[in-house]
């Protein structure tokens, strides 16, 4: 049974309980006062010898003759030893700091949120005949903790309390407070287990780093944009959030793979620059090429899924890896702005486009990259947003504009001022924060697609 017990502990992690409210004060007062009385019984260890005489009537009578100054030089020095001694160990063991740090969080959100029951014990007191009464805790939410990997664990009994509802909403409350990404939220037998990410910065990758390999796109050290299984992605972000260095290194890390692009730029800004250093057809920022090659890659979508399924090596279920298809990767900025320079059966036929190849592009390998500075529902209409699996939201926008992005969600959206910041849907409908890759300074893109093209 206590082999049982070890095992379930592995597996879960350390049990939350209410003595935990304070428990760095506790860890804390656990490492000073060992060390405290240690010093003191070195400072003090030529009178720890006369010990006998501190018994006589005389020499306690003798108050005003004690060595004050030597007491209070001990207590003094003692005490400094041991805040040093606290001091050092919270800079040698931060990583069992943080946790003990987490777990008195933790803790203390099941206190203040009042997921405990408290009853009132009535006892005799063993100095008179009156009753005291007692407050117990006659009920704590069983939840463990544990870190396994870089993440954060955290499993909450689902007991059928009158909690239980209000356990499954905590995934705010956690990321906030605990400064971490959630990552997933998974209902597993008798417990409901939040997984977060800490200091998610820290998991923030270089532009040189960003790879294209086997049908996923590495853009953090933990997060992947797996194209072949989730097609399609969405990017909104307002002047200065970073957008367009972060569609530049998307750009980058495809044409290093090999794959086929066409760059859409209404605006002719910095995307219609790729002209020049890209092969003739690829980059179009006038109107009539814009609707006309979005139009070529729904026919491409077409002649591939039939060339395709006329290959040998071709087997039901299989896609356009599978045969040694590369993929086409249309990328669009400022959609919205486009839409907004065509009449009323220019959109229809756009519209019409678009809803095609998100719906059907992902087994013949035509992927859309749709960048815009809101994703306006109007020019997204016939369930063609529901067909981005990755979304991205960089730098500051509004509740609607959140909205709009990842649609009816709890999640309290908190902007920091770092470029390239944002948030993130990577497919498993949980919205993490997320950082675009490093540009250095100076770094020049046109050169190193030039190169890699």
């Amino acid at each position: 049974m206590n082999f049982l017990r070890k095992r379930l502990w592995t597996y879960r992690g350390i049990r939350i309980n209410p003595k935990m409210e304070h428990g760095v004060l506790r860890t804390g007062i656990g490492i000073f006062i060992p060390v405290f009385l240690l010093s003191l019984f070195f400072c003090y260890k030529t009178g720890i010898s006369n010990i006998s005489q501190w018994f006589q009537f005389d020499y306690l009578k003798d108050i005003q003759g004690w060595n004050w100054f030597y007491i209070g030089k001990g207590i003094v020095i003692s005490f400094l030893i041991g805040a040093v001694v606290v001091g050092l160990m919270y800079i040698v063991f931060f990583e069992q700091y943080m946790r003990i740090y987490h777990r008195q969080k933790i803790a203390r959100m099941f206190i203040s949120n009042r997921f405990i029951e408290k009853e009132m014990k009535s006892t005799e007191s063993q100095w008179s005949e009156k009753m005291v009464t007692k407050t117990k805790i006659s009920y704590f939410p069983k939840a463990y903790y544990k870190i396994k990997n870089g993440y954060i664990e955290l499993r909450i009994n689902m007991d059928m309390t009158r909690f239980q509802d209000r356990f499954l909403e905590l995934g705010d409350q956690l990321e906030n407070g605990l400064f971490c990404a959630l990552m997933d939220k998974e209902l597993e037998e008798n417990y409901v287990c939040y997984k977060l990410l800490y200091d998610v910065r820290r998991k923030r990758i270089s532009i040189d780093d960003v790879e294209v390999i086997d049908g996923e796109m590495k853009l953090m050290d933990h997060i992947k944009w797996k194209f072949d299984s989730l097609p399609h992605m969405l990017i909104s972000g307002g002047t200065g959030g970073g957008k367009t260095y972060y569609i530049l290194s998307l750009i980058t890390a495809l044409v290093k793979s090999g794959a086929e692009l066409k760059i859409l730029d209404p605006k002719n800004a910095d995307l219609a620059d790729l002209e020049s250093v890209m092969p003739a057809g690829t980059v179009y920022s006038q109107k009539n090429g814009i609707k006309m090659s979005l139009n070529k890659a729904r026919k491409a979508m077409e002649e591939r899924t039939k060339e395709m399924k006329e290959m040998p090596n071709y087997k039901t279920g299989g896609n356009y890896a599978s045969v040694g298809m590369k993929p086409l990767f249309v990328i669009f900025d400022e959609y919205v702005a486009f839409m907004e320079m065509l009449d009323m059966r220019e959109k229809q036929d756009v519209l019409e486009d678009m809803k095609q190849i998100t719906m059907l592009g992902r087994q013949a390998g035509v992927f859309l990259i749709l960048a815009n500075q809101r994703p306006d529902a109007k020019y997204l209409a016939d369930g063609i947003r529901d067909q981005f699996n990755f979304r991205v939201a960089l730098g500051k926008n509004s509740d609607v504009g959140y909205g709009m992005m990842f649609g009816d969600v709890d999640n309290n959206f908190i902007y920091k001022n770092i470029k390239g910041r944002g948030y993130a849907d990577t497919g498993s409908s949980v919205i993490t924060e997320f950082y675009t890759p490093l540009v250095p300074k100076g770094y020049d893109f046109l050169e190193k697609i030039r190169n890699a093209a």
